[in-house]
C-alpha cells in the first residue's frame, strides 16, 4: 500500500489519540490533539495507508525554532519506514519554515528512536534526569542544525 505524509485534520484526532494510547504511558487526549492540529504554530503530519493514519509526528514552531512534540506508529505498523517518512517530511517543512533547528526529548530506553534520530543527522547533547513519568526515565535531547554555523 502507498503511504501518503499529509497535513493533519481536526478529523483524525481520533485516530491519533488511539496511537498515542497505544504507544505511550501518558498518551495525549483527543481534544488535546485536536487543539494542537488547530495551533497556528503547529507542524503537525500524519502517515496515511490505504486511507488509515498509521503514524504521526507533531512539532512546534517557535520563533524559527522547531521543537517535536511526539512520533509515533501504530505498533501493527512498526518496521516500514513510517517513522522514517514521518521524520524526513519534518525534517522538510522545519528547514522551509526557515527554523535554525529541530529538537526532540526521547526515552534514554528507546533504543529504536535514538538510532533513527542519528541515522537523520540528530546530535546527542544533552540529557534530562528523570524527566519522564510511568517509568521514570531520563531523557535525551536530540537536536539537528540546519544552519551551518552551529555545525
Amino acid at each position: 500500500m502507498e503511504l501518503t505524509i499529509r497535513n493533519a485534520m481536526p478529523e483524525d484526532a481520533v485516530t491519533i489519540a488511539a496511537i498515542e494510547n497505544a504507544c505511550f504511558s501518558a498518551p495525549w487526549s483527543e481534544k488535546q490533539i485536536a487543539e494542537e492540529i488547530a495551533r497556528d504554530n503547529a507542524v503537525f503530519f500524519v502517515a496515511d495507508q490505504g486511507g488509515e493514519v498509521c503514524g504521526y509526528v507533531s512539532a512546534e514552531d517557535i520563533c524559527g525554532e522547531c521543537y517535536m512534540g511526539n512520533l509515533a506508529v501504530a505498533p501493527d505498523r512498526r518496521r516500514q519506514r513510517i517513522g522514517f517518512a514521518l521524520l524526513q517530511k519534518l525534517m522538510e517543512a522545519a528547514k522551509s519554515r526557515g527554523c535554525v533547528f529541530l529538537t526532540l526529548e526521547v526515552r534514554e530506553s528507546n533504543l529504536s528512536a535514538r538510532e533513527l534520530y542519528e541515522k537523520c543527522g540528530f546530535s546527542l547533547v544533552g540529557n534530562r534526569k528523570a524527566f519522564y513519568e510511568a517509568p521514570r526515565e531520563n531523557a535525551c535531547i536530540y537536536t539537528l542544525y540546519f544552519k551551518e554555523e552551529h555545525t
